[in-house]
């Protein structure tokens, strides 16, 4: 069993540690590189995923359900804890709420259990996204229009998936396999973005940063649990959402912590060790649903 895992998890991080290290000796600018990953690269992975007879939107339906509690439920602990805690909730709550289910979430799911798992992985990570860019935004700035997330490419790409699907309009198959082989680019990149982006990173308030690491795939695995007991899914659905709740906070959260002026500097912490400290929840949740 831990060879499978370590088998699973070194190419995540053997990747992100590359980039890691390239971004502290070159210190390259990948600015234009991950806009063409989030607005290329990405949307085809996820319309790739969804665009095909196979997928069933309604099959998803539970799993829909079950990831949207999942993140708003994570919300909820989260500013319950920064209450009592004494913590601002703006700076604690989206870390918590949104983890980081693109970059580590999607290729784990591949590799862990295989092409028939992306749909589904791609289901989890289009649901927080859609609330991270709507919800996640409005929690900063109440005054924030909600409206351009429709605009965002990711987004766009989800619908338009759907929508061949569910008119089972077959794309042609050599246009699909050039669409399947531009999604392909996204992982390894983004990994290897994520990498970048975790040397840029300063850790300012080291017990704010591990206490939000912890706090954050502590929570997300306990709640996967107790929504599994009311709502019922496939064995492989089961394991993504357990997995889905161990992710540490997604590079984004800095993102947007930068951009309001919320503490980004505690954010920043909380997401380099949380990435740090995926090596152990991820093995604990692998170790959980592996057979």
């Amino acid at each position: 069993m831990l060879i499978r895992i370590v088998e699973i998890l070194f190419p995540l991080f053997a990747i992100t540690a590359l980039g890691y290290f390239v971004g502290r000796r070159v210190k390259p600018d990948l600015s234009h590189a991950n806009k063409l990953n989030m607005d290329v690269f990405v949307p085809a992975l996820v319309f790739a995923a969804l665009a095909n007879k196979a997928f069933d939107v309604s099959a998803y339906l539970p799993l829909i359900l079950a990831t949207t509690l999942m993140v708003v439920g994570s919300g909820l602990v989260a500013w319950a804890v920064a209450r009592v805690a004494g913590i601002e909730p703006k700076t604690l709550v989206p870390p918590i709420m949104f983890n980081n289910c693109g970059n580590l979430g999607l290729p784990l799911a591949v590799l862990a259990f295989g092409e028939a798992a992306l749909a589904p992985m791609v289901v989890l990570f289009m649901v927080s996204n859609l609330i991270h860019f709507s919800f996640g935004a409005w929690l900063f700035d109440h005054r924030v229009n909600v409206f351009p997330v429709w605009k965002v490419p990711s987004v766009m790409a989800t619908f338009l998936g759907i929508a061949v699907s569910l008119t089972q309009f077959e794309v042609w198959p050599p246009l699909l396999t050039a669409i399947r082989m531009l999604g392909e680019i996204s992982i390894p990149l983004m990994l290897f973005g994520l990498g970048v982006r975790l040397a840029g990173s300063r850790i300012d308030s080291i017990g704010f940063g591990l206490f939000g690491a912890v706090l954050r795939p502590v929570v997300g695995m306990a709640l996967a649990w107790a929504i599994m007991l009311v709502i019922e899914l496939p064995p492989r659905e089961q394991a993504l959402l357990l997995v889905f709740g161990a992710l540490p906070p997604a590079v984004l959260n800095y993102m947007f912590a930068e951009r309001y002026g919320q503490e980004p500097d505690k954010v920043a912490s909380m997401v380099l060790i949380g990435n740090v400290a995926a090596v152990l929840f991820l093995s604990i949740a692998l170790a959980m649903v592996l057979d």
